[in-house]
């Protein structure tokens, strides 16, 4: 049984609901916690939006421009337009949480998040009373400019989780997997992760919940984590632990009677998968490998794929190449989502923003260092080589699309092979060098230490170094509510092409990009450039809910500040 299934919530499942009475005084809720009124918060008055009893239907025009670079090296813009209708559906409706590596840090931080914050559960710490929150989630505790009063003049903001009708993190039915056997209290305090006062009152509402078992194959994860593996569905046989995953959604369906499930790997960092012709560069391939348990074929692969046939989102908040070419392929024929890779929390999320700044200052970073220390389960798994060279690609790859956007900074890939007279893939590169060491004393508390050393004006010379200390898995849970939230909303988006004459709407493409303000890593549609600014993730997000309700997206020209 789930362990929010014990308690379900009473009335809509969605955030356009009114509160539920908590019993507890009528303690004040947390702004980041509050529900949406009845209804909805905004409501655009425009031809191009109407308000449907099943959703929201808005006329959109993606303006764009097409370049030619020309032999003379000049280039010729072409402004572009294509027009889009949007419909969202409204009711959320009642939707599960599966989380693979429930019992970690992580898992277990994102349960007692949900508890207190449903429960509405205060604890005392040496500053006083502290209330639950949903802090550092991008939904719940960042808003988005709607427009200007015409009143004031002022801007106007309002909460991303006011845009379109989500669910409330509070509604998340919550469950999952976990190879570690290990009750979600005895988890909880083996984490270390919350304060003792709260730990305190949170035990009689996990008291008893156990995560489901889930896969473990030694090959794939660090050996110092045989300990653990206690909790395994049993066999060798990859066909088998696949039904066994996809039994486990579907039961876990209907014994909860959702409308929607979505399942977000939070478990450890995998070794890297070899892409082996054959094996899995196709779905058909990659299927026939399960049937045959192949060795390549990884837990968070299989646990994807059971999502995929399911019907379900998948989300890989771990660096390993979970989505290898077939398991893409497999997607894009289900038309299921997917979307990863690795959350992107703390030191890469002030890479990507530092890193832009320099570049677009028109400094020259030469080199980025970084270092980590950190004593949870999640360092002592990346002490193993093989799954520390998972994180390293995935952190290492953040400033590149930056980089590449400055040639005048940056000598591209054929000014370097025309200086060499060798042939170069790679444009010029700032040095960037990552290091990651277990130190158990510091258990969730991560250290990340930065030095930024760039080129100045004439020669000189420029030294930035940066210290954050974080909580890990407090950092990392916002995101994951942020994750399920925005993936559960897209399944409920549909578009239809308005310059083609489509007459049926479609579900948006499977590999869901628009998440890539919460990972490391984004996955991209095949063919199409990675973007790792944080600024245009940012707007990406921000266009697309607003293209949702028919409106331009509000940028800062502010043209009637600067004219008569």
């Amino acid at each position: 049984m789930s362990p929010t299934a014990l308690d379900p919530v009473a009335g809509h499942h969605d955030s356009f609901s009114l509160p539920v009475a908590n019993g507890n005084g009528g303690v004040k809720v947390h702004a980041t916690a509050r529900r949406t009124p009845e209804g909805g918060l905004i409501k655009v008055e425009s031809d191009s939006t109407k308000y449907e009893e099943e959703g929201i239907r808005a006329k959109y025009t993606d303006r764009g421009a097409d370049v030619v670079k020309g032999a003379d090296g000049k280039f010729t813009v072409k402004k572009t337009e294509k027009n889009y209708e949007f419909f969202t559906k409204s009711n959320v409706g009642k939707v599960g949480l599966m989380l693979v590596g429930l019992g970690g840090n992580n898992g277990t931080t994102v349960l007692a998040t949900h508890l207190a914050n449903k429960h509405q559960i205060s604890w005392r710490t040496k500053d006083g009373l502290q209330q639950p929150n949903y802090i550092g989630s991008v939904v719940r505790a960042s808003t988005v400019r709607l427009g200007v009063d015409p009143e004031t003049g002022k801007d106007v903001f309002v909460p991303i989780s006011d845009m379109l009708p989500m669910v409330h993190p509070n509604d998340f039915v919550i469950g999952g997997w976990d190879i570690s056997g290990v009750e979600m209290v005895q988890a909880m305090l083996r984490a270390k992760v919350l304060e003792w006062d709260l730990q305190r009152q949170l035990i009689p509402h996990m008291q008893g919940v156990k995560p489901l078992p889930s896969i473990y194959y030694p090959d794939f994860i660090a050996a110092n984590q045989a300990d653990r593996a206690d909790n395994l569905i049993p066999g060798d046989d990859k066909q088998s632990h696949l039904e066994h995953i996809r039994n486990d959604i579907r039961q876990f369906k209907a014994d909860n009677d959702l409308d929607s499930v979505v399942v977000l790997w939070t478990a450890n960092t995998e070794r890297y998968a070899d892409i082996i012709e054959g094996v899995n560069d196709t779905s058909d391939n990659l299927l026939k490998s399960i049937k045959e348990s192949h060795e390549e074929v990884s837990p968070s692969t299989l646990f994807a794929v059971a999502s995929i046939l399911e019907g379900v989102p998948f989300i890989n908040g771990s660096p390993q190449n979970t989505f290898v070419p077939g398991c893409i392929e497999l997607a894009e024929k289900h038309q299921t989502f997917i979307g990863g890779d690795d959350f992107k929390s703390g030191q890469t999320k002030v890479k990507s923003v530092l890193a832009e700044f320099l570049v677009n200052a028109g400094i020259k970073p030469l080199s980025i260092s970084s270092y980590n220390h950190l004593g949870n389960n999640d360092g002592k798994n990346l002490s193993s080589h093989r799954q520390f060279r998972s994180k390293e690609i995935s952190k290492s790859s953040v400033v590149d699309d930056m980089v590449a956007a400055n040639h005048v900074l940056y000598k591209t890939a054929s000014e370097l092979t025309a200086e060499s007279g060798e042939v170069t893939k790679k444009g010029e590169h700032p040095d960037h060098i990552v290091v990651i060491k277990h130190v158990p004393a510091v258990g969730d508390s991560k250290r990340a230490i930065d030095e930024y050393y760039s080129e100045l004006l004439m020669g000189g010379r420029n030294v930035m170094n940066i210290f954050n200390e974080c909580e890990d898995s407090l950092l990392a849970t916002p995101l994951i509510f942020d994750l399920a939230i925005l993936a559960e909303l897209l399944t409920r988006v549909q578009y239809k092409s308005l310059d083609n004459g489509d007459g049926e709407y479609k579900p948006l493409y499977s590999i869901l990009s628009l998440l890539s303000y919460m990972l490391k890593a984004p996955l991209v549609k095949p063919g199409t450039d990675v973007v790792n600014s944080l600024n245009r993730q940012r707007n990406a997000l921000e266009q697309f809910l607003k293209a949702c309700l028919g409106l331009e997206h509000t940028n800062d020209l502010l043209l009637d500040t600067r004219i008569w």
